[in-house]
């Protein structure tokens, strides 16, 4: 294919486009500002999760750190510490699943759903 005067090809602007590639920047540079601030509300997030019928209760920040952990005192038992442990563990593992959950639906609004390989 033959290039125009520009040392584009025929019927463009420049080599790139022009306008179209401006057109991108501009729609890559509002994406960058919109993942920016949903990351700054996915940080400032919190999720809570219960078991054993509220025996258990956990708060989980978007920044991955468990910011609240209640234990009712009647479920506190000397001999059975393993009914205890898998309470928490199920609420623990239930809020870090919410936040990924919440996270990666604040993510796809902002990417269109296109899948983008973010972290939580």
């Amino acid at each position: 294919m033959s290039r125009g005067p520009r040392g584009g090809f025929p019927g463009g602007r420049g080599g790139m486009g022009g306008g179209n590639m401006n057109q991108l920047l501009q729609q890559a540079q509002r994406m960058q500002r919109e993942m920016a601030k949903a990351q700054e509300e996915i940080a400032a997030m919190t999720v809570e999760a219960t078991a054993g019928g509220g025996a258990v209760k956990v708060i989980v920040g978007g920044d991955k750190q468990i910011r609240e952990l209640k234990i009712l005192p009647a479920v506190v038992d000397p001999d059975d510490v393993e009914m205890l442990e898998d309470l928490i563990l199920v609420a623990v593992n239930d809020a870090f699943s919410q936040l990924m959950e919440q996270s990666e639906a604040r993510m796809a609004a902002v990417s269109g759903g296109a899948g983008l390989p973010f972290s939580f």
